[in-house]
């Protein structure tokens, strides 16, 4: 008996040690898996200085990009950034993701902007960050729009763009803005719901239509409401949604959720980190830090509601976050990519902060690189 139970204690003792092991997976990453990579093809779709890089198959059979872009004409004692202030809304368009036509800019904060219409000026003598994340000098200025995303929404049949202020002398947050004519250039206005200040207070706004016409705002990172039929602001309170997290969550970014297979796609964008004790998604005091940086990555997880329960996240693009997916007229499916000038990877990159498409394949319910798709 008391072998037996010997027995039963080192079965019990190794079936614990191996589910510890395996709760401490979620979270590790594999910056080098070579599935998960950006393919050597993918080179920038035009040359223009940009990020969070956004693109979409209209319903008159142009793609469109936008993204975070600086002031054409501004001067930069360092290299070109868009940290504390630009002019507004670029976007393009094209027939065949070969090549692309510049629209010029389709929305002004000065011009057509509201309480986003004047800058947050710091006054001598007051603080305020005096360099970005990457080092980039910044001006006492602070008037940026960051993460647009150009949405055709079927069930009004009009375009709507969401985007974000990083600051203003009318605050900071997210905002949606409805094409007055129809047409993806515009010119638009502030929807009722952010005519006076952000409908959310933090960044990186989206939008999604579901296959019953329903919208929902997307914020941030971790948040969702239902939109009200005419888009003119939210039907509900904002709600968190349910995910499988991290342990401890690190800081995440550029939510954006799809529908595809049945399955509610959300997807995240996360910092991998290359570390003593391997590459990982958790942010440790002492083991993660600026030196063990390494990629911007697209991180999904799926659900059967679009409030969660999502699963398990993954990877699927090394390098690939802030970005959307999306199918082209064939169905095929692609993603947006900027070529983050931030952490280890950069030095990889020949040029950052420009657009890129990255062929995407479907595979036993994820998505990752097709290293197979012919360009014709």
């Amino acid at each position: 008996m008391k072998l037996i139970g010997r027995l039963g204690l080192i079965l019990l003792t190794g079936f614990i040690s191996i589910s510890t092991a395996s709760a401490q997976l979620y979270g590790t990453a594999d910056t080098n898996a070579p599935e998960l990579r950006v393919p050597t093809s993918v080179k920038p779709a035009f040359d223009y200085w940009m990020r969070d890089t956004w693109a979409t198959l209209g319903p008159d059979g142009y793609y469109y990009i936008t993204g975070t872009t600086s002031t054409p004409d501004r001067y930069f004692p360092g290299q070109r950034h868009c940290w504390d202030w630009n002019d507004g809304l670029y976007l393009w368009r094209s027939k065949d993701m070969k090549y692309w036509e510049a629209r010029g800019q389709i929305w002004s904060m000065e011009k057509d902007g509201t309480w986003q219409k004047k800058p947050k000026v710091y006054k001598a003598g007051e603080k305020y960050q005096k360099k970005s994340i990457n080092g980039d000098p910044m001006d006492n200025r602070f008037h940026a729009v960051w993460a647009p995303e150009m949405h055709y929404i079927k069930s009004v049949k009009n375009w709507f763009i969401v985007a974000c202020m990083n600051e203003s002398a009318g605050g900071r947050g997210s905002f949606i803005l409805r094409s007055k004519t129809g047409k993806p250039e515009g010119p638009y206005e502030n929807i009722e719901g952010n005519k006076d200040k952000a409908i959310f207070p933090n960044i990186d706004g989206s939008l999604f239509e579901d296959t019953d016409g329903t919208v929902y705002f997307v914020g941030h990172n971790h948040y969702i409401a239902r939109m009200k039929p005419d888009m003119s602001g939210f039907a509900e309170e904002l709600k968190t949604l349910k995910e499988k997290k991290y342990n401890p969550e690190p800081y995440i970014e550029g939510a954006f959720i799809f529908k595809y297979d049945n399955k509610y796609h959300l997807v995240q964008a996360i910092w991998s980190h290359r570390t003593s004790e391997g590459d990982t998604y958790i942010e440790k005091k002492g083991v993660t830090s600026p030196k063990t940086r390494y990629s911007y990555d697209c991180i999904i997880s799926t659900a059967d509601n679009v409030y969660g329960p999502y699963s398990e996240r993954y990877n699927a693009i090394t390098g690939g976050g802030h970005n959307n997916l999306f199918q082209d007229k064939d169905g095929n499916w692609w993603a947006t990519m900027f070529f983050n000038p931030r952490g280890a990877q950069a030095a990889e990159y020949k040029v950052t902060c420009r657009p890129g498409l990255i062929p995407m394949i479907y595979e036993n319910g994820k998505f990752k690189p097709n290293f197979n798709y012919n360009t014709k």
